[in-house]
């Protein structure tokens, strides 16, 4: 059972509900991976810690978290209403390699970045291509329940058969729907979308499956819900993902999914995070080349935690403004906060956890810093609370070292930041300690162009520098 009652923002009711699991003291989480024809640019990887941040709570809370997170690598479109080209391929052609060769590589690409930001691996990743078999079966009964047509070779969901289609996003069923969908003339009702393709709109189309309509491949949307289905069961608690896959790709699912297994609500909570935005108000998006991959910003001299922490200043249904400016300021913060926990292990703190000293044997102050961070979690997350919490905690002189220690690392279970863990220590071989006494004496002496040259040749030697105002400290390059 939970320790205390939790409150989340469900976007199908928009307020925040109480979560009760459906089987008490477990909860069914399913949350939307990625498509594997690209790296995950940074917009998406800030919905995944998100994410990662709700199954810590969940799991600090006290509950057992069947988390299923699937590997799209088949069938999602440019566009996701039917419309554009086929991701997979593009990525194909875009790399000269197979569209099989491109999901294996952006697979293993994503999973490095989930290990590098320190996510929790999901209980299974089941992937599109490896599911074929459900999806014909999920459309199979959404045609025996009366919810499908063929026209020009494809099969389609009829929007229309469902009385409260469009629900989660609160859609307009009676207005024109302009600039989101290509015409498609096989198309009963504009909100209909494509189950299973068998008239391919794509050259060379590789990804292929026998099905009794025909060959073809699976449309987007039915891919979710046959996973979540088949490891979650019919009903689930919370199911996640960006805001925008609420009016097309997530909607789609809950029409889909209700119709084929004949229950409502089909998911409890819908969870979604906002946009990492650059400018003013510009979401960060593949399609428009303005994105920034994990492995860009540790080129420049960033860790993955940076980002990870970063992330935390704003609250996930807030938009969050990029800037590397920002992201500076939260790399020196992050490293700070780093080092004052070193000091409190370095002062013998080291191993001291609330469960070795017992709740019962905390002061007062300790108690009340705890249960405000349990306040602050337990309220949709609210992360940016937690994060001031934290610095509030270590400045405060009514709390031992001890106490701070164990109380950080407490909180750290939700923020995953490692800051429990021994400071590395770093061998740094002779020539790289020449070059680096040389950049001191060049950032002193204002020679920026000899200081950037020499952090460069540090940087090939495989390790990194980080400047305080007159000193540095040498680091193992991430």
């Amino acid at each position: 059972m939970a320790k205390a009652d939790i409150y989340l923002y469900n976007t199908l009711s928009r307020s925040k509900e109480k979560l009760v699991p459906i089987v008490s003291g477990k909860v069914g989480l399913y949350t939307c991976g990625p498509t594997v024809y690209n790296y995950a640019h940074i917009g998406n990887l800030r919905t995944y810690v998100f994410e990662d941040i709700l199954r810590r709570v969940l799991e600090y809370a006290g509950l057992k978290v069947n988390h299923v997170m699937n590997i799209t690598d088949v069938g999602h479109l440019t566009d996701d209403a039917d419309a554009g080209e086929d991701k997979m391929l593009k990525g194909a052609k875009r790399e000269k390699k197979t569209v099989w060769e491109v999901a294996d590589f952006y697979t293993q690409a994503f999973f490095s970045d989930m290990k590098k930001l320190n996510l929790l691996d999901p209980s299974t990743c089941p992937k599109a291509t490896d599911h074929i078999k459900e999806q014909l079966s999920m459309i199979d009964k959404l045609d025996k329940n009366g919810f499908v047509y063929q026209a020009g070779g494809n099969v389609y969901f009829d929007t229309s058969k469902l009385s409260d289609y469009g629900k989660l996003a609160g859609l307009d069923l009676s207005a024109a729907v302009k600039n989101r969908v290509a015409v498609d003339k096989n198309k009963k009702n504009v909100h209909d979308f494509v189950l299973w393709f068998t008239k391919s709109k794509f050259d060379k189309q590789a990804m292929k499956w026998e099905s009794r309509f025909g060959v073809g491949y699976p449309g987007w949307h039915i891919e979710c819900s046959a996973m979540s289905s088949k490891y979650l069961g019919k009903q689930f608690d919370i199911h996640c993902g960006g805001i925008d896959h609420i009016s097309v790709h997530h909607t789609n699912e809950i029409a889909q999914s209700e119709g084929a297994l004949g229950v409502d609500p089909w998911v409890k909570i819908w969870m979604h995070g906002e946009f990492l935005v650059i400018g003013d108000s510009e979401k960060m998006s593949k399609s428009k080349d303005n994105f920034l991959t994990l492995a860009v910003l540790e080129e420049k001299g960033y860790s993955a935690l940076d980002y990870r922490y970063f992330c935390l200043s704003a609250h996930y249904r807030k938009p969050l403004k990029f800037s590397f400016n920002a992201l500076d300021g939260a790399k020196a913060t992050r490293k700070k906060l780093q080092k004052r926990v070193w000091s409190l292990i370095s002062g013998g703190a080291s191993g001291v956890s609330l469960e070795k000293i017992g709740r019962g044997n905390l002061s007062e102050v300790a108690i009340s810093y705890l249960e405000s961070f349990e306040a602050a979690v337990y309220d949709d997350l609210n992360m940016p609370k937690v994060v001031a919490l934290v610095w509030d905690l270590l400045k405060d002189n009514d709390l031992s070292d001890s106490e701070k220690y164990a109380l950080i690392v407490s909180f750290d279970s939700v923020l995953g930041l490692n800051l429990g863990a021994e400071k590395e220590k770093v061998s740094v071989p002779a020539e790289v300690k020449v070059l680096c006494e040389e950049r001191l004496e060049a950032r002193l002496a204002k020679d920026w162009k000899k200081s950037d040259k020499l952090r460069e040749k540090v940087r090939k030697l495989g390790f990194d520098i980080v400047d305080s105002s007159n000193a540095y400290e040498v680091v193992v390059k991430k």
